[in-house]
């Protein structure tokens, strides 16, 4: 693999073959393909499309999975999916985000001495959106019952074999984890030994989690013994999650910790069917989902780099890095800036944001020789033939940025990751799944669930680790206006899964983890792809380039910690020293890394030969089984 990166390097003028050997293997199938971040996971979509179920069923029953893993999520986390309608020819989003609750004001974590919503605990809760999302998307979509989706996650909370990834991460956060008395009695079986988490391969039980699975599976079963129909009985699952006995014990456990979430909040929370958002990009429609989150920059760099010529200037050569490094950087000012919760506020300027005209005026700032630093958001009201409503906040907005920050580095080329920015780039790419699946009959769902990480605090008895979103808003209107966290608000998320479309049918379902560098990857990946002729396992090994000249999503607690780093970009350890000294020479600071593309999931579909292509990244323990 290392000889294969080398080689891709320095070729760079040279687009990459087809044969070209990757790591793992290509995943092939005919009739269904199915990955996720877990082989255990990918298994149960397996699973349920052996018995006769749909792409949507199979996604549906590898979220449960995942969630049940602690996949880094859980079920109090939040959902984020687009799903392809074979019958339609239409893209459907579904926003199953939590939104904050009551008493979740700027002015209560500013009075406990926060600068941004805290990190963990309960009052980085918003209110769980996964259970509301899975069982819409199967009610709406799927074919199956809740019952047969949820069998192999039910199988999991009565015990599975824990692998070392997860086993290993509940014992470096065991003493915060120890705060939490009901995450302490799930994760630490251990309590009072020198290990207190489980082993690798130890049968980790979950008692709770599998009590509140089977109250969902019930709920769905006495509806439809009172004849109600396939999809109500569904629903009447989502409502005892959402207004029953399930919420009460959220509520009470949740606010015995110190959290906000009340019944209301539950019970008002509703799952949003909604148009997703995208662009053209030489002939490919390119979807990702609306404001609330992070997926439109994705579209507004590919719009800017339609005005450079990618090809000629050769995958990952110094010109092709600065050029797509400037693009992220100006669509991410924008982000930062401008997106937030569609639903709270109404005049955020999408259709500005993703014009062709806007995209080549931003164009018109990449100097080829230098990199932009202090980047700031653009006016796309101008193209909307409005005027600016948050104009003033903009001088504001550039004087919070501290263009002088760096990452105290040399000026000569690095073999690792520094040391001073460990936790920096642990905020940048903290981590969640992504779930890719599609059918022969024309189904296919990109899904990026999150929330409930571990460490998470789990909400009473329910076995529910409760979603950690909340950081992702901010307290400072100067910092994004409309992203600043008030009651009944989502805020602004990385998650972003992504679809295209070529010829009206479906090209590529792709999504990947890894907080803020989440379309930056998937950025690189389609280039990769649809410029330089990789295959999609190719593409999801390929050495990508991060930006940490953006605001960070996630983590941190002071405003520094989060602030733009300008010029300063990772590129994989194998870069030859030629381009990381000309990256230099045009303002950078380069760090290098194993690390540099996230663990990328794709479905690509070969109309010539009526196959399905999976592609896995090399990366983690993402996995995909295809029939």
């Amino acid at each position: 693999m290392k000889r294969f990166i080398t080689t891709l390097l320095l070729s760079a003028t040279t687009l990459i073959s087809k044969g070209q050997a990757t790591q793992k293997p290509p995943l092939h199938g005919k009739h269904w393909m199915a990955i996720t971040g877990k082989p255990l996971a990918a298994t149960a979509g397996s699973m349920i499309f052996q018995q006769g179920g749909n792409a949507v069923d199979a996604a549906c029953a590898m979220l449960a999975a995942t969630c049940t893993m602690w996949d880094v999520l859980s079920w109090g986390g939040e959902t984020q999916a687009l799903i392809y309608h074979p019958k339609t020819g239409k893209v459907i989003a579904i926003n199953a985000l939590g939104v904050a609750p009551t008493g979740a004001t700027p002015a209560f974590f500013k009075s406990k001495g926060y600068n941004f919503p805290p990190e963990y605990g309960p009052l980085a809760a918003v209110t769980p959106g996964t259970p509301g999302g899975l069982c819409y998307m199967l009610a709406q979509y799927g074919t199956m019952s809740l019952q047969q989706v949820l069998a192999p996650a039910i199988e999991m909370a009565k015990g599975y074999p824990i692998e070392a990834q997860t086993a290993n991460s509940i014992e470096r956060a065991k003493d915060r984890i120890k705060t939490w008395p009901y995450s302490a009695k799930v994760f630490l079986p251990h309590a009072g030994e020198k290990r207190e988490a489980p082993e690798a391969g130890e049968i980790f039980v979950q008692k709770d989690l599998l009590l509140t699975l089977q109250k969902l599976v019930q709920a769905e079963q006495q509806a439809l013994q009172q004849g109600k129909s396939r999809k109500d009985a569904i629903m009447a699952a989502y409502n005892r999650f959402y207004k029953g006995d399930i919420a009460q014990e959220f509520v009470r456990g949740s606010q015995e910790q110190g959290g906000l979430i009340t019944l209301q909040d539950l019970a008002n929370w509703r799952v949003i069917e909604e148009e997703p958002t995208h662009i053209n990009y030489k002939g490919i429609d390119v979807y990702k989902l609306q404001s609330w989150t992070q997926g439109p920059a994705m579209l507004q760099a590919l719009n800017i780099l339609e005005n450079f010529d990618l090809k000629s200037m050769g995958y990952n050569s110094p010109q092709y890095i600065h050029t797509v490094f400037q693009a992220m950087n100006l669509s991410f000012a924008d982000r930062d800036f401008y997106y937030g919760d569609p639903y709270f506020t109404k005049n955020i300027p999408m259709q500005g944001l993703l014009s062709k005209a806007y995209a080549k005026q931003r164009a018109q700032l990449v100097n080829p020789q230098q990199n932009l630093v202090n980047v700031q958001p653009g006016d796309p009201f101008t193209f909307e033939g409005k005027p600016n409503p948050v104009k003033a906040l903009l001088l504001r907005h550039a004087g919070l940025t501290d263009s002088t920050l760096q990452n105290n580095q040399s000026a000569t080329p690095k073999h690792d990751v520094v040391k001073a920015d460990i936790d920096y780039q642990d905020r940048l790419w903290r981590g969640t799944t992504s779930i890719e699946a599609a059918d022969a009959e024309g189904w296919v769902v990109s899904v990026t669930p999150s929330g409930g990480w571990i460490p998470a605090c789990i909400a009473g008895n329910t076995g529910v680790g409760m979603s950690q979103r909340m950081q992702s808003f901010v307290l400072d209107s100067a910092l994004a206006p409309y992203n600043v966290v008030a009651p009944g608000k989502r805020p602004r998320v990385t998650l972003t899964p992504s679809l295209a479309l070529k010829n009206g049918q479906p090209f590529l379902a792709f999504a990947v983890q890894g907080g803020d560098t989440q379309d930056q990857n998937l950025l690189q990946f389609f280039l990769n792809m649809v410029e330089f002729n990789m295959s999609v396992q190719q593409a999801t090994e390929a050495a990508n380039i991060n930006s940490n000249q953006l605001w960070l999503s996630l983590g941190g607690t002071a405003l520094k910690d989060r602030q733009p780093r300008d010029g300063s970009i990772l590129v994989h350890r194998n870069t030859p020293d030629s381009t990381k000294k000309a990256l230099q020479k045009m303002g950078y600071t380069v760090q290098t890394g194993d690390r540099t593309s996230g663990p990328i999931n794709a479905i690509y579909f070969d109309w010539k030969h009526g196959s399905l292509w999976g592609g896995s990244s090399n990366n983690g323990e993402d996995y995909g089984i295809g029939w």
